[in-house]
């Protein structure tokens, strides 16, 4: 077979597999759905912006909750549904994209961030909003370390405009890396989206397939929610591509496919980690017997050889839990003679990180042991 002849071959299949499928955009990430899955954790939420548009009073709140969990969804659909039923104005900026304070009131103003100072773009801010505003600032925990005081949450607190902020995050120990006076002034509501179950997942991929699909079997979608909540930390995403891919081909097996869309998403999220979380990762790959304390002892040799500050024990412990909630490993209790110790499990692929960690420090000392790339 000729190249050709292959391209001809897969173009001639993929123009089948539209036929099975009605409207691609339902398998967009981006795509919001008109009536998202309702959930207990929503409630607090809408109650917080309803007494803050009712009173004025500032109500601010942190969601925190595994990848994939459907908290950047929620939030953008209830903000949706604010602005077109209560007239609430709503801001929303994404600190992976817009990671400084400057940037992300650049952002919001539609200006270019350059020529003038952060107290100017803040007064210019409050001078064109100077009423009640939901302001939604996703993956805040991505706000880079040269903003080390997070300025954008310590003048809002402070602010006699009485902004409203929701703060959403992966991280679930991100208040904690705050200074105490930006803690004490935004006076946080707590809310945890939990793990979708398989349930609840069964019931998003019948959504979408509902909308996006001519027929799909429902033993194919229960398969799909198990495989997701048994391997991947109930990360949505894997579910719906995973539907994806199902859908594009007429035969297979449903494993292949699922393993293809986590080995995607995987790839993406190595691609997003911090040099002190990639190391982590890199710690618990050199280790035969990955145990905290044994792991912890070798991420901070790999931060020596790389010239990085490392956490304090406190700290690598809270971002392993980072890790845990973004999928890329699992910490299990395990018993080493009459006590118990948490072991790190990982759930990435060894030859990702090979190839990330060489891309982002050099081939040198880039070799990886200890991980099949089978991990689930």
């Amino acid at each position: 077979m000729t190249i050709a002849d292959y391209l001809k071959q897969r173009a001639d299949h993929l123009t089948q597999a539209g036929r099975r499928i009605k409207d691609f955009q339902v398998f967009d990430f981006n795509y919001m759905p008109e009536q998202p899955l309702m959930r207990e954790e929503v409630k607090p939420i809408i109650d917080a912006c309803l007494r803050y548009l009712s009173t004025g009073i500032a109500n601010h709140v942190f969601i925190f909750g595994s990848r994939g969990s459907g908290k950047t969804l929620t939030v953008k659909h209830l903000g949706r549904l604010l602005a077109q039923q209560h007239q609430a104005e709503v801001l929303y900026a994404n600190c992976r994209q817009h990671n400084t304070s400057f940037k992300i009131l650049a952002h919001l103003l539609g200006v270019r961030p350059r020529g003038c100072s952060l107290d100017e773009l803040w007064h210019r801010f409050t001078e064109a909003h100077s009423g009640r505003l939901l302001l939604i600032l996703d993956e805040v925990d991505l706000i880079s370390e040269k903003d080390r005081n997070k300025d954008i949450l310590y003048l809002i607190g402070r602010s006699p405009r009485n902004y409203m902020t929701i703060l959403l995050s992966n991280h679930p120990k991100f208040l904690n890396t705050l200074d105490e006076s930006v803690r004490s002034s935004l006076q946080t509501e707590l809310i945890h989206f939990r793990n979708y179950d398989a349930q609840e997942i069964m019931r998003i991929l019948k959504d979408r397939a509902l909308l996006g699909l001519k027929d799909m079997p429902d033993e194919t979608m229960a398969k799909i929610a198990a495989l997701t909540t048994r391997a991947t930390n109930s990360d949505v995403r894997v579910a719906i591509k995973t539907l994806y891919y199902a859908a594009l081909e007429e035969s297979g097996d449903i494993e292949d496919f699922f393993n293809r869309a986590r080995r995607d998403l995987i790839t993406d999220i190595l691609a997003d980690l911090s040099d002190r979380n990639l190391m982590i990762l890199k710690a618990v790959a050199n280790i035969q017997e990955p145990f905290v304390k044994a792991v912890y002892e070798e991420y901070r040799r790999l931060s020596i050889q790389e010239h990085e500050e490392p956490f304090s024990y406190v700290y690598f412990y809270a971002n392993l839990s980072y890790l845990q909630s973004i999928g890329l490993l699992v910490l299990v209790a395990t018993k080493v003679g009459r006590t118990y110790t948490n072991r790190i499990q990982a759930l990435f692929d060894a030859e990702m990180l090979r190839a990330i960690w060489g891309m982002r420090f050099g081939t040198a000392g880039s070799e990886v042991h200890g991980l099949t790339g089978t991990h689930s």
